[in-house]
């Protein structure tokens, strides 16, 4: 099975789907693809974020830099394409899903082993196959629309899929999830992505509003995810106490007024620092923050094409 997936994600078609062809019958599908990248880069970009490699420095981490994020995103730009074709198709779950671990296997590749975007691949890979879903019946690309596809079309193999085999090697994050029971990626994606379309897509929408912004918008998107999820990221490295300590500095930064605040800045950076002294990393977050990015440029992108078509 892995092999004839591999010749599909080489192809960068579905196995029905003649070469040639697909920019023709899917022409929104590079244009879905660079929107994840920028994702991906804008969420890289971002500083600060406590604990977090950015190009500013490498955060709570050793093992990783900006160039090795580079390489990693590189690496999944055919990636997103090939998830939203799938999603246009009404592909089952089973072959998103193994599409994606052809993408976690290039990403390693590309990282020398080092797991910069597994997260990503899984959340991003899923909005990515629900735009290609709903632009593939000439639907605007909404929040809402975005939501119900993927709880309609995959919602149900989501569920199960939240609930690891007994056989299957469990991330970093699924061991800590199981240790803490914290929620992770799996049970995001089977409750819709809630973190995503009622935390932090509403928290960046609000702040732009106020006329801040979209780089302090994306700040204080990333501080309300923190003060919330229980990021299994977190949770593998510093436990109950680790979480409990972010989501408060979290919350401070927030009831201080965020990015409308003065000092935000200085306050953001101590934060970072702090987060740094106690290799604390909150990567469920990034995720989710490049994940609600995608989301609000997807929309903005694509609701107003399909508008005026």
């Amino acid at each position: 099975m892995l092999t004839q997936l591999k010749a599909f994600a080489d192809s960068g078609l579905p196995l029905r789907q003649e070469a040639g062809e697909s920019d023709r019958q899917y022409p929104y599908a590079q244009q879905i693809a660079r929107q994840a990248v920028r994702s991906l880069y804008a969420e890289l970009v971002l500083y600060p974020k406590p604990g977090l490699v950015s190009l500013r420095d490498n955060g709570s981490h050793h093992d990783m830099d900006a160039a090795c994020f580079m390489r990693s995103l590189f690496s999944l730009r055919h990636y997103f394409r090939r998830i939203t074709i799938a999603g246009a198709q009404g592909a089952d779950f089973q072959t998103l899903k193994l599409l994606g671990i052809v993408a976690e296997q290039r990403m390693l590749q590309a990282t020398g082993g080092i797991n910069t975007h597994r997260g990503a691949i899984f959340a991003l890979g899923m909005l990515s196959a629900a735009a290609g879903y709903c632009l593939g019946r000439g639907q605007a690309v909404t929040a809402t629309v975005l939501r119900q596809a993927i709880v309609s079309q995959w919602g149900q193999a989501l569920s199960m899929h939240s609930v690891p085999p007994v056989s299957e090697t469990c991330s970093h994050g699924q061991q800590a999830a199981q240790h803490y029971a914290a929620s992770g990626a799996r049970e995001e994606a089977a409750l819709g992505f809630p973190s995503i379309f009622e935390l932090a897509l509403p928290r960046l929408q609000q702040s732009l509003h106020q006329g801040r912004s979209l780089y302090q918008a994306q700040v204080d998107s990333f501080f309300t995810l923190m003060a919330h999820i229980s990021d299994t990221n977190l949770y593998h490295r510093g436990g109950a106490e680790g979480i409990a300590y972010a989501r408060d500095i979290a919350q401070q930064f927030l009831d201080q007024g965020g990015t409308d605040h003065p000092q935000w800045l200085g306050m953001a950076e101590r934060c970072h620092q702090q987060f740094i002294a106690r290799r604390l990393s909150p990567g469920g977050a990034a995720d989710l923050l490049a994940a609600s990015c995608f989301v609000h440029h997807c929309a903005e992108a694509f609701s107003i094409r399909i508008a005026h078509e």
